[in-house]
């Protein structure tokens, strides 16, 4: 008679474990589901013939996303069949980005994306990214929120959580501009009240230039940059960028690398420019792939 609550507690706990077992089923099988139906309306956002059925597809993407993120524990699905759609998380999984983008007719972008916030309780908690790159005048000196987002398609975040007051994230991105030019982003974001917020005075440079709260590079779409980070040295490495010709001093969409490379050396929580990096194995270009039209549409091509 003294073992009965053990042995009921025990078929309790038996009992409440298989049931979380099979909602957990239920809610993968349903997630897998969306994510077929995500994976189909992601190669139409990129292949799609015209601008309107572009765009189309993207509006479906995202309510179609929305509708997925809101099964519970959703953040623990990986959409790992979505290879056209950037998804990225920092080391300790607080959170997600979802960045994609239309290109339009005229060789210009429009950028999506949300923050998707880790949970305990597994319900969703998301902030939309709502591109307003055009109404965006100054961009290296612009404090945004998610709801004026200077539009990227992010490849790697970096967390800098070490001798700062305010912890922050640091975005490596990608951005499409204009049918003569592309550019890269460093972007920096923190939560604030629990609200992200885009863009922090944290870079030095050694030209007494005033401080950036965001770095944008701009080169010829007819080259490749790399813009990468080396976790042995704590330095985001990026090409150093210069015109073919000293009369097009100014004019960025002619610039391209010149084979040398400059930094942003991570130290005592700012990002110290250092000019003229000395590399033993330079960074790759795997990054561009998000860049890339053309590239993307054979990797979504070669998923379906």
């Amino acid at each position: 008679m003294k073992l009965l609550p053990v042995f009921l507690f025990l078929i309790i706990c038996s009992l409440s474990l298989r049931a979380q077992h099979s909602d957990d089923s239920e809610n993968h099988k349903k997630l897998n589901a969306w994510q077929d139906s995500l994976k189909s309306l992601s190669f139409q956002i990129y292949n799609n013939n015209t601008e309107p059925e572009r765009y189309n597809a993207s509006f479906t993407f995202i309510k179609t996303l929305v509708s997925a993120l809101k099964t519970p524990n959703s953040f623990h699905f990986s959409f790992d069949s979505l290879k056209a759609i950037s998804i990225q998380s920092p080391p300790d999984k607080t959170f997600r980005i979802f960045s994609w983008y239309v290109m339009n007719n005229d060789g210009s972008y429009r950028y999506y994306g949300t923050i998707q916030i880790n949970n305990p309780d597994g319900k969703l908690e998301m902030f939309p990214l709502i591109d307003h790159t055009s109404e965006i005048k100054n961009p290296s000196d612009t404090v945004t929120s998610n709801e004026k987002w200077y539009g990227a398609q992010y490849y790697k975040i970096i967390p800098v959580t070490s001798n700062v007051k305010t912890p922050y994230y640091i975005l490596l991105g990608l951005k499409g501009n204009t049918i003569r030019s592309n550019k890269k982003v460093i972007e920096i974001l923190h939560f604030n009240a629990a609200k992200p917020v885009l863009g922090m005075s944290v870079f030095d440079s050694d030209k007494n230039k005033p401080v950036k709260k965001r770095v944008i590079f701009e080169y010829t779409r007819k080259a490749s940059m790399v813009l990468n980070y080396d976790p042995i040295t704590t330095t985001i490495i990026f090409d150093h960028l210069a015109p073919p010709d000293p009369n097009l001093e100014g004019k960025y969409d002619t610039y391209g690398p010149d084979f040398s490379y400059d930094g942003y050396k991570l130290s005592n929580g700012r990002l110290k420019f250092a000019s003229d990096l000395k590399l033993e194995n330079p960074p790759t270009n795997k990054d561009e792939l998000f860049n890339d039209p053309k590239k993307l549409r054979g990797v979504a091509a070669g998923k379906q």
